[in-house]
């Protein structure tokens, strides 16, 4: 059955595999550039075929380019011109189909001179900068007292030239990148840093940033130092600015407008010559506003009610349905998971030794709750970061605002770190990079090592909030192991609360068990410190004793949960010189950004962090507010009225539209800083309401539809989709589970390494997505696939690859095959008639009938695939073919 399901997927499969994919008219100018290397104005057909090489199609037959080369040279003289190059098929499209803008899917052939990418300069400066200038400089920078080996590596240019023997970085290539053969350690005669190998997380970092083609902001020769930080000056960055007010302006099609949002958009496409196209149809309005707001596809009787009263009351039917949606506890479910991208939500620590965290599970929970409640957003972030130092109205509240510090544990964590300074100093730098980036779309970590290359954030402010954060302790709940030095506790919660434990109780013959092996094992820690037998005996000792201390004397497991609290004692920490916790300098008091505000608050006891998330929250940040509507707007929109959501500094993108972004910045404040009113003013706009069809005037005009003449159409997000499936086949289990299958497993394991603790990674899990483990580094195959977010940094806006590995799942996995066999299931239940049968498939799953054709060519398929196979093979091929289809993966 598998191989048929296989054929019927088949266009699917050349769809996400890279051939059919330029579904609207692409600009051939930058393509044209980026692939002709030599600058010559033309291409050849060695330059023609870097470009078609990882095509599947190409691949499996080679001559492929050369007949589609020869094709496009109409002239015959061996060169394509950029004309010539603009026929190409790939670049020419079709009306109907969807825009794949925004397509972020990286490629080992990518030019090095590519302008890099906001986050791509931010992963430069974060992550390979620092470790330039603390390894390698000494000896390899235009300064150093001698220059070894004849390499530079200071600059771009000197760090891709190399050295005497041969280039240091080639990007996309790591076999020919001789700085990572060095870094690797594998060649003896080759070996840098020579005193000290770098970690093995810091190699990864390096192998990343080559492979995604060597992103660095650096120019020309060794740089002079840069002069002092004008603080004044660059508080006249936009950003740094208070949003200012604007009338609504006057536009020429007054009645398009329902809400002065509508006037602000329509007045730019009137600028530019642009009119909006027609308004979606109700069907596909409906759907796209369950998709939205709850993450589920509606029900077919859901779509035919809707249309029934929309064709009477339009507008009170939409409100009423957005009402309804955004009271839904499903609403939570889905915007928590925007959320929890940000914070970079995970229940392990990452890196070399990935330990499960057992109760990051809590926090999550808290986000969907806050996100139902419509918790005002200034008291959201004000619980994150403070929420153990607010005042609680009883016992249950103050466990909900211990458990929102979560947010600050959750970070990746390098257990296996020798320095124990070292260790608390990445952790509160990424501490200081999620707060800053999340809060404030500012990449303040970049001022660990120096002052910030780009924004006006000297390291004296990096270290001033450094001190607040070496102020807090951090309880993330991991055991001593071998491999992990750094065991932390979990905070306890009050026991009279009513919330779910995550674990069983241990009944007293259990507790006698574990005493007996926790008593075997210490007999054999005195044969020897470094004998095997010792080591595993040490390490079951520390998680027995462990899985112990999770529960009372009586069983009942204890209510514990992830966190920060104050330490006892405060301190204001150094400035380190280059970031290295040998060099300490000037101390810095405890403080915030100089130049986000004027008014700075003064810290005089305590950690500080109330006195932060008071600051960060206040209606007087010209930050806080405009990069959360920037991130709701994104989320709706599909395109976000900054595009770099998380950095609004001077490598971020200026606003499109920078009077609509405040606008929408003060109101939100105005209306006491609520979610749902500013998504039920968004979604209820004529904006939003837009078709997503295309306009080939428009599109020749502004292709990247940044003035919103259209919905933007986008693949649906990885949980989407999965919840989608199992909507459609009828498993999903709507309920949500009482904690996660990481509490079960227990404290202190490896859990990367041992997937079987959690079933295959939510293969035969059927609840939401949002509840699935989030393990870092092995994410749930249908997540990790369509581009889920790394949970390891902060993701205001996923990727959107388009890759063979994509349609290879729809057709072979098991999760597919499952789905596709229950859908089948559920038609041939539904009806006794093969017309009905297939009306019911395109209501479930499209929101509306089939036309005429495709009513034809459902039932000539199911005649001719029934003739020789069986009518619950048919029909799950049939479901599987609707499943991988563009229509039901799209939300439009």
């Amino acid at each position: 059955m598998r191989f048929e399901l296989r054929l019927t997927a088949f266009m699917t499969a050349l769809l996400l595999a890279g051939w059919v994919i330029a579904q609207e008219p692409r600009d051939p100018g930058p393509i044209f550039r980026k692939i002709d290397s030599n600058s010559d104005g033309k291409l050849s057909l060695d330059e023609f075929r870097k470009l078609v090489e990882n095509n599947p199609r190409v691949k499996d037959n080679p001559a492929l380019a050369k007949q589609i080369f020869d094709r496009l040279d109409t002239n015959k003289d061996g060169y394509l011109s950029l004309e010539e190059f603009s026929k190409a098929p790939f670049l020419q499209g079709n009306a109907k189909g969807q825009s794949k803008k925004g397509v972020k899917q990286e490629s080992s052939t990518k030019a090095s001179d590519t302008p890099p990418s906001a986050e791509q300069v931010a992963f430069f400066e974060k992550k390979i900068r620092p470790v330039l200038i603390a390894e390698c400089y000494s000896c390899h920078a235009a300064d150093a007292k001698k220059i070894k080996g004849g390499l530079l590596l200071d600059t771009r240019e000197a760090t891709r030239k190399g050295g005497d023997t041969g280039p240091a970085v080639v990007p996309g290539d790591l076999n020919k990148s001789l700085l990572i053969k060095a870094i690797r350690y594998n060649d003896e005669h080759l070996q840098m840093p020579p005193k000290n190998k770098l970690s093995p997380d810091v190699v990864q970092d390096f192998e990343t940033w080559v492979k995604m083609g060597a992103p660095d902001p650096r120019d020309g020769g060794a740089k002079a130092a840069r002069t002092e930080i004008d603080i004044e000056k660059g508080r006249q960055f936009w950003s740094f600015q208070p949003p200012k007010k604007s009338a609504a302006p006057q536009v020429k099609d007054s009645q398009w407008a329902k809400e002065d949002l509508d006037r602000f958009v329509l007045a730019g496409l009137e600028a530019k010559g642009l009119k909006p196209v027609a308004d979606a149809e109700p069907a596909t309005l409906f759907r796209r506003l369950h998709l939205d707001l709850t993450g589920l596809p509606p029900a077919p009787e859901q779509v035919n009610a809707f249309l029934e009263a929309y064709a009477s009351k339009p507008q009170a039917t939409l409100e009423k349905t957005v009402d309804e949606l955004l009271n839904s506890r499903h609403f939570g479910e889905r915007w928590a998971r925007h959320w929890l991208d940000v914070a970079r939500y995970a229940e392990s620590t990452g890196k070399s030794v990935n330990i499960n965290y057992p109760f990051a599970w809590r926090y999550r929970d808290y986000v969907i709750e806050a996100f139902n409640a419509d918790k005002p957003y200034d008291q959201f972030i004000r619980e994150q970061i403070a929420g153990d130092l607010l005042p609680a109205t009883d016992e249950k509240d103050k466990a909900r605002k211990t458990v929102a510090t979560g947010f600050l544990a959750l970070g990746t964590k390098t257990l296996n770190e020798r320095n124990r300074l070292q260790f608390e100093l990445d952790v509160v730098d990424e501490q200081i990079d999620v707060v800053t980036q999340t809060f404030l779309g500012i990449t303040a970590a970049c001022a660990r090592c120096h002052d910030h290359k780009f924004d006006p954030i000297p390291s004296k402010d990096y270290y001033a909030l450094a001190g607040i954060f070496r102020s807090t302790e951090t309880c993330y709940g991991t055991v001593t192991l071998i491999q992990a030095r750094y065991p932390s506790a979990l905070i306890q919660l009050p026991a009279s609360v009513d919330l779910p434990s995550g674990l069983p109780p241990l009944s007293k013959s259990e507790r006698e068990t574990i005493e007996k092996q926790i008593k075997d094992f210490r007999a054999d820690l005195g044969k020897g410190p470094l004998e095997p037998a010792t080591l595993r005996a040490r390490t079951q000792i520390a998680l027995l004793e462990a899985k112990l201390a999770m529960y009372e004397k009586d069983g009942t497991p204890k209510k514990q949960a992830m966190g920060v609290r104050e330490k006892f004692r405060t301190v204001d920490s150094p400035v380190y010189s280059r970031g290295e916790p040998e060099h300490p300098a000037e101390v810095v008091h405890r403080g915030v950004l100089q130049v986000v505000s004027k008014s700075m608050p003064t810290i005089q006891k305590g950690s500080g962090r109330k006195e932060l998330a008071d600051w960060i929250a206040s209606s007087d940040n010209p930050l806080t507010a405009r990069v959360y509507v920037n991130r709701i707007w994104l989320h709706l929109f599909g395109r976000g009225l900054v595009t770099t959501s998380d950095n609004f500094g001077a490598t971020g993108q200026a606003p499109s539209n920078p009077e609509l972004l405040d606008y929408l910045a003060l109101r939100f404040i105005k209306e006491g800083w609520s979610t749902k009113k500013l998504i039920r003013e968004l979604v209820l706009s004529h904006t939003y309401q837009l078709s997503s069809k295309f306009d080939a005037k428009n599109y020749d005009l502004d292709p990247d539809n940044v003035l919103l003449w259209r919905m933007t159409p986008a693949r649906l997000d990885a949980e989407v989709l999965r919840d989608a499936m199992l909507t459609a086949s009828g498993l999903i289990q709507l309920a949500p589970p009482q904690d996660s299958p990481t509490a079960r497993a227990g404290e202190g394991f490896a859990i990367a390494r041992r997937p079987g603790i959690l079933g295959v990674q939510g293969q035969n899990d059927s609840h939401r997505s949002i509840y699935l483990p989030i393990i870092r580094d092995n994410l749930p195959e249908p997540l990790a696939l369509f581009d889920a977010a790394d949970a390891s940094i902060v993701v205001g806006e996923r990727a959107n690859t388009t890759v063979p590995a994509q349609a290879l799942f729809l057709m072979n996995s098991p999760f597919m095959i499952r789905q596709s066999e229950a859908l089948g299931d559920r038609l041939l239940a539904a009806s006794t008639t093969d017309s009905d049968r297939i009306r019911q498939a395109y209501l479930m799953l499209f929101n509306r009938l089939p036309n005429e054709k495709e009513m034809a060519s459902a039932e000539e398929f199911i005649q001719q695939y029934g003739k020789s196979k069986k009518a619950r093979t048919t029909w799950a091929a049939f479901s599987q073919a609707m499943l991988g289809s563009a229509e039901f993966l799209m939300r439009n």
